[in-house]
């Protein structure tokens, strides 16, 4: 989905990234060609917000905006690393020896090395040669557009490269996933990893969190303008509001004697309504509702229905913001990033 550099759109194409980081790389590693390019792209989520941890639906698209990741092997297990990123902690360079076994691989500074290393620990084949290897990007850092998954799944598409895996493409988002969780701390749900691995160009991706089954939505439409602006405002899922959010969310599935979310009703919860605090119920109806809520979205795109599915974003957006306690959620994506369908108006 990559778009080409110009004064009209400043969006970097994959050639251009893939460009820049060759240069790089030659100028670091003695003007040596690398040998494997690769990409993985960042994401907006349309609707379905705090469903993917709770085993429910959403619906994101992957993004033109890319990470891309270019090297080659080693003949021994060291590996040398950098990013082009210049909003990333220093180093930006970082080498270690890999070790025979994966399991001992550990987080450390630079954090940015931590989604990488991550990534080198599921691995889910081996043994692993060592490389050198330069990334760049076109995903903002705490943007909200899931620069970390674009790291993650670009890591592992150069690394199949080197040691094929059995190209299971869900196998692969959930490594990915299990990267974040161990390596850089954050107890994301699936939903990133899932649409950077599976995601296809001109259409939305709607994920069932809990069987991991997915299915394309088309966005075809040439009257159809998604517009991703910047409301200033950084994203971290690593701050303790969105790890207090997803414990509430647990809490109350417990209390009400349900594996997740996913299998509540509304009914259920106002029954256990008494044994909740206040917050926590507000948390889990808007889950139980955006579930919904979601599911309806994806019809109302296959029908070109964008009025209707402007309402569910509204909807959305309003039960974020007013009914479930705010916290992390200040704009709609709640992540730093705003979206809006040129339909939604109307007229």
């Amino acid at each position: 989905m990559a778009a080409s550099s110009s004064s009209r759109n400043p969006v970097p194409s994959v050639g251009d990234l893939v460009q820049q980081a060759r240069r790089a790389f030659q100028h670091t590693f003695g003007g040596e060609e690398p040998r494997v390019s690769v990409c993985a792209p960042g994401r907006v989520n349309l609707i379905g917000e705090h469903t993917d941890y709770n085993q429910g639906f959403v619906l994101p698209m992957a993004l033109p905006l890319v990470t891309v990741m270019v090297g080659s092997k080693n003949p021994d297990q060291n590996v040398s690393i950098v990013t082009l990123t210049e909003s990333v902690e220093e180093p930006r360079r970082v080498d270690f020896v890999l070790p025979q076994n994966k399991e001992t691989i550990s987080p450390g500074q630079p954090g940015w090395a931590n989604y990488i290393k991550g990534v080198l620990r599921h691995y889910r084949a081996g043994p692993l040669p060592g490389f050198r290897a330069v990334v760049t990007s076109a995903v903002p850092l705490g943007g909200g557009l899931s620069s970390s998954a674009s790291l993650e799944v670009a890591t592992y598409t150069f690394l199949q490269q080197l040691c094929p895996d059995d190209g299971d493409k869900v196998a692969k988002a959930v490594a990915c996933q299990q990267a974040e969780h161990t390596h850089a701390g954050v107890p994301c749900g699936i939903m990133d990893q899932f649409v950077s691995v599976l995601g296809k160009e001109g259409h939305a991706l709607l994920i069932d969190c809990r069987s991991l089954e997915s299915t394309l939505v088309p966005l075809k439409d040439p009257n159809l303008v998604i517009l991703i602006t910047n409301s200033n405002v950084r994203h971290s899922l690593t701050g303790s509001e969105y790890p207090t959010r997803r414990r509430q969310c647990e809490e109350a599935a417990s209390i009400l004697g349900k594996d997740s979310l996913r299998e509540a009703t509304l009914q259920d919860l106002q029954n256990a309504k008494d044994q909740l605090e206040s917050v926590t119920f507000r948390r889990a109806r808007h889950v139980i509702e955006e579930i919904e809520r979601t599911v309806q979205a994806a019809e109302a795109l296959k029908r070109g229905d964008y009025r209707e599915f402007g309402k569910l974003m509204i909807a959305s957006h309003n039960s974020l913001s007013f009914g479930s306690g705010g916290g992390v959620r200040k704009s709609h994506d709640g992540r730093g990033i705003r979206w809006l369908y040129s339909h939604l108006a109307g007229g």
